[in-house]
């Protein structure tokens, strides 16, 4: 099939080119001139596993283009795919000046029957006022759909081309069923394509997300208590995951959730329950426990240097919101950095893809080291801020020779503490006893 995506990011670049890869002929547009130019060439703006690889691969056999005129790519295709960022406002209500601008020059674009499918993640009813838009400037048949994504930055691609599930939200049999067929090769072991309503697919995202999000949320207050009480957070946890009705994911203890989808995401159901007269009071205090979170390890090293971090070198390992992945958007480390900036500390900080990102952020106030081992040089203490599988078995002896003391504050909880007293170091992690 021709497809065309709008919006050529992170959810727009990796539905492109999986779709490419499955043999469909795909035009990504995007009016960041300089991004498409780097598009061409092959470059990747931001670091995804094995995207870039995929990039050239179809690019180079001709299934994959980037345009920066949208009427073109529209008028040859048969399904567009609206896949512009969301990005949250003042209020916490999601812009959608981006969808409602692309709906408008779909509409004027398409020739014969077309589908409209909204991939962004919008608020309940987006996609009817999307198709009261295309119908003010269409003149031909038109269906608009939702397939809300569910991409996870550092596996969108197995994301992408393994689902747990696919979900369409369609008023038209037509449309499901082209729909079907385009997303049939990612489904073949079975897991489900479910069809239902438009709204009931917009907030379906939301409520996935929101849910993993109450989730970490319930397992740091957990731990905060095991603290409190003297219990282990790892001992409970096994407890707890043992439960079939439980399982295991997003119940690991840390320093919050951060990205580009809990943080909106939550705040835009919020605020979609407030419109509707529903008050997520549940939701609320997952959000306040998160923000809590995010400063429970400054205070403990604000503690363990007596408050003042004056002439204090800190070392940090870990900038991006999670491993395998270059984005720092509402990443924990930015509330840990501020404030332990503002409280006079010197920072000298690593990671192995969010460096760039961070210099954007934090410019000539920290200094930033390409080998983590670097960033010990100096230092009165190591923060592990993010789980990098890089940084889980590092030479202990190295870090204990290169740093002034041995100290580290574990946001992740990556050591055994038990290896950390054998190894003489001063540790401090979430929910559990401090060595």
């Amino acid at each position: 099939m021709n497809l065309a995506i709008i919006g050529a990011g992170y959810v727009g670049l990796v539905t492109g080119t999986c779709f490419a890869e499955s043999g469909n002929e795909v035009v990504c547009v995007d009016i960041d001139r300089a991004r498409i130019e780097r598009l061409r060439q092959g470059e990747v703006p931001f670091y995804e596993p094995g995207l870039a690889e995929l990039v050239k691969r179809n690019v180079k056999e001709g299934r994959l283009s980037f345009e920066t005129e949208l009427e073109p790519a529209v008028a040859r295709s048969m399904i567009t795919f609206i896949t512009v960022g969301t990005p949250m406002d003042a209020s916490g209500a999601a812009d959608l000046s981006a969808v409602f601008k692309a709906a408008e020059q779909i509409g004027r674009a398409i020739h014969g029957y077309h589908i409209v499918v909204v991939k962004s993640t919008v608020p309940v009813g987006t996609n009817d006022k999307v198709e009261e838009i295309v119908r003010r400037c269409a003149n031909d048949d038109f269906d608009v759909c939702s397939v809300p994504e569910f991409l996870k930055e550092g596996s969108a691609i197995e994301d992408f081309t393994r689902p747990d599930r696919v979900i369409i939200g369609s008023h038209s049999d037509r449309a499901t069923a082209i729909l079907r067929e385009l997303h049939s090769p990612f489904v073949r072991t079975d897991n489900p394509i479910l069809v239902m309503d438009r709204r009931s697919a917009e907030l379906s995202k939301y409520a996935c997300n929101s849910m993993l999000a109450l989730r970490i949320s319930f397992i740091n207050e957990i731990a905060n208590l095991c603290e409190a009480v003297g219990a282990e957070i790892s001992h409970v946890r096994r407890g707890l995951s043992s439960d079939r009705r439980i399982g295991s994911a997003f119940l690991f203890p840390g320093i919050g959730y951060g990205g580009s989808c809990f943080p909106k995401d939550v705040q835009a159901l919020i605020r979609t329950g407030r419109e509707y007269n529903v008050n997520f009071r549940l939701l609320e205090a997952a959000e306040e426990v998160n923000q809590g979170q995010k400063s429970i390890l400054v205070e403990r090293v604000k503690s363990y240097f007596g408050g003042d971090l004056n002439g204090r070198t800190l070392a940090i390992w870990g900038l991006a919101f999670k491993p395998r992945t270059d984005d720092m958007r509402e990443a924990p480390s930015i509330k840990v950095i501020e404030a332990l900036l503002a409280s006079g500390a010197q920072l000298r900080v690593h990671d192995p893809e969010a460096l760039n990102n961070a210099r954007r952020i934090f410019g000539d106030r920290v200094s930033y080291h390409a080998i983590n081992y670097d960033a010990l040089k100096g230092a009165d203490a190591l923060l592990i801020l993010t789980e990098w599988n890089e940084f889980r078995h590092p030479n202990f002896q190295r870090i204990k020779e290169t740093l002034r003391q041995a100290v580290i504050f574990d946001g992740r909880n990556l050591y055994d503490p038990e290896l950390m007293k054998a190894l003489h170091f001063t540790y401090y992690s979430i929910g559990r006893r401090p060595v």
